[in-house]
């Protein structure tokens, strides 16, 4: 038999010709179940096998474009007095850092300004937020279900290098993080309170209200964002593995700029990229911080002052600082599955103890809910009402979605290789949105039902106090003492993996994508973190975190826009190298082993 007719018994798309010999499709499906089993072995090699990770670098092992060939990740770099630097992000990012620390912490005023920032923001340029995350979510969709969809990280041949709930497990506890103890009641309950004005004639407080409450709150936590980390995470990834560069973010932008992107241009984008990490984090420590001081205080009666929250910050760093020297494998892996069934056995513990059959259906009915109203809702910018909502949330949550993108992006990507763009973009986003959504159905849903009934005043707490409000629902339920406690060790654990991730990130940026950066480097990133989250709590409170993570979005949404174009021509150059062998390489790469065992199968019979 020759070859194209022992791949037809294998390949559909090869047709056979009237002379060939009919397969023996007993052996052929003996073959494909010993491929099954061998499919299985190869990927749990690849994923048992893998070298240790100790920080987010890869190590390029392809060429593609000639003309930077003999660039190395930071080899302009100064090596000295234990670290291994970029120097212009290095010391651009790290004046600006300082200078906004020192301004934040001894100039008065500070908390105007931050405010005033924020308005004109809102005011002048709230549409553009807007628009930019109705394009990212529309991309996301186009490069998952067009042509592109195929496309895998690594080539047609990788393998992933972590297991499926690993996978999902780092990219959740990386994604979500601080947010969701935060604002998983204190959100629901304001909308249920002050119901949003797109929702016009809706009555606080009524059964319309809480459905509007949850719709509006999967907006903010729904599919637009995650459809962005999902878009960084591809193209930070593919041009890692499918082009060779550095895994930073200059390298998305290669199709544009060329070989510039190791000049100014790239430079610019990198010191971008660094502060929006910094202050996205921040504004996660700061809810943190004063979130964890409110439980401490209820539970062992600990002050919930700024100057304790500040010191929360010092002693979760440290704890950060630990978790970033071990490394992704040692530190941030295991930390990120802790999160993970920590948060679980909390969602369920609520749910059991909560009014369950209310929470399930309002969680069915709201998702409902937001799923009609999200093409009007996600495009609606106040146009014809003086208000300034959107600024105190829609605003607030796309710059904080935004700042928060290179650096989940970059540990999606980092933790994806061997997936295709497909897999990667429907896994960022559809799982962890239901999550979300499931979330906060679960605590809003329950602070809403004891609010409507009278049973507690979960609305008082949130006023006085957003920090509090997580802790004030939990003493209407059993076990308030152990339940608090789990959730202040839950709040602890995500702000030592959001510190530690980030601060990985911050350092292999600034390190120029080196491998192996230097710990002392490391610990230096871990603390600028703590300290720009301590500028902001005493610069302005609340007012300055929402500040800071808008604030810096905006540069960087303009960044974003343009990585979209960069991959989709980039993606076009993939599939034009490959067009006419594409689907056939796609195919034997994942099928050579069933191809090699049914010839043999073929040619010598079935094995004794």
């Amino acid at each position: 038999m020759d070859e194209d007719q022992e791949n037809a018994a294998v390949d559909p798309r090869i047709h056979r010709s009237p002379d060939d010999t009919d397969v023996n499709l007993t052996e052929a499906t003996l073959a494909l179940h010993d491929w099954e089993e061998e499919e299985e072995r190869r990927r749990d090699e690849a994923i048992h096998n893998r070298q240790p990770l100790q920080g987010l670098q890869i190590d390029p092992d392809i060429d593609f474009y000639p003309e930077v060939a003999d660039r190395e990740p930071g080899d302009r770099n100064i090596v000295r007095a234990g670290f291994d630097i970029h120097p212009q992000v290095t010391f651009w990012s790290s004046g600006i850092l300082l200078a906004f620390i020192l301004l934040s912490i001894f100039v008065d005023g500070t908390q105007d300004v931050f405010s005033s920032i924020l308005d004109f923001i809102n005011e002048k340029l709230g549409w553009f937020y807007i628009l930019d995350f109705n394009i990212f979510l529309i991309v996301a969709i186009y490069f998952a279900f067009s042509r592109y969809g195929k496309i895998k990280l690594g080539g047609p041949f990788a393998l992933p290098e972590f297991s499926t709930v690993s996978w999902y497990a780092m990219l959740l506890s990386a994604g979500l993080g601080i947010g969701l103890m935060f604002w998983g009641v204190a959100e629901p309950i304001f909308h249920f309170m002050s119901p949003s004005p797109f929702f016009e004639g809706v009555e606080a407080g009524s059964g319309t209200a809480g459905q509007a409450a949850l719709a509006t709150t999967y907006l903010h936590w729904g599919v637009h964002g995650w459809a962005l980390y999902g878009l960084v995470a591809l193209a930070l990834g593919f041009f890692a593995y499918n082009r060779g560069l550095p895994l930073t973010f200059r390298s998305i932008f290669f199709p544009i700029l060329g070989k510039k992107i190791y000049g100014t241009w790239g430079n610019v984008i990198d010191i971008l990229t660094v502060m929006a990490t910094l202050f996205g984090l921040a504004t996660s420590l700061g809810f943190g911080a004063s979130q964890a001081s409110a439980g401490l205080n209820k539970l062992f009666g600990l002050p919930d002052e700024q100057w304790f929250q500040v010191l929360l910050i010092v002693g979760i760093t440290f704890l950060a600082t630990i978790s970033v020297v071990a490394g992704l494998d040692a530190g941030v892996k295991r930390l990120s599955e802790l999160n993970i069934w920590l948060a679980g056995a909390f969602l369920v513990f609520v749910l059991l103890v909560g009014p369950t059959l209310f929470i399930l259906s309002l969680f069915t009915q709201s998702v409902g809910n937001y799923i009609q109203v999200l093409p009007e809702f996600a495009f609606w910018n106040a146009a014809f009402s003086e208000t300034q909502w959107q600024a105190w949330w829609t605003i607030f949550y796309w710059g904080w979605w935004i700042s928060w993108s290179p650096f989940v992006g970059m540990f999606i990507a980092r933790i994806s290789k061997g997936r295709s763009v497909r897999e990667l973009l429907l896994g960022v986003i559809v799982l962890p949105s239901i999550l979300c959504f499931l979330w906060m159905a679960v605590f809003g849903g329950s602070a809403i039902h004891l609010q409507q009934n009278g049973i507690r005043d979960v609305a008082t707490a949130v006023n006085d106090n957003v920090a509090t409000a997580l802790f004030d629902m939990l003493e209407s339920f059993p076990l308030t003492g152990i339940v608090s406690f789990v959730g202040v060790l839950l709040l602890v654990s995500f702000f030592v993996t959001s510190s530690d991730s980030g601060s990985l990130v911050v350092d292999h940026l600034t390190s120029g994508g080196k491998l192996d950066s230097p710990k002392p480097q490391r610990v230096f990133w871990a603390c600028m973190e703590g300290a720009v989250a301590i500028a902001l709590l005493i610069g302005g409170g609340l007012s300055a975190l929402q500040t800071a993570a808008v604030s810096i979005g905006l540069p960087f949404a303009l960044i974003l826009l343009i990585m979209c174009w960069s991959c989709k021509k980039a993606f076009d150059e993939e599939l034009d190298l490959l067009e006419s062998h594409y689907d056939e390489q796609i195919f034997r790469s994942q099928h050579s082993g069933l191809i090699a065992t049914v010839k043999d199968r073929l040619q010598h019979g079935p094995t004794k």
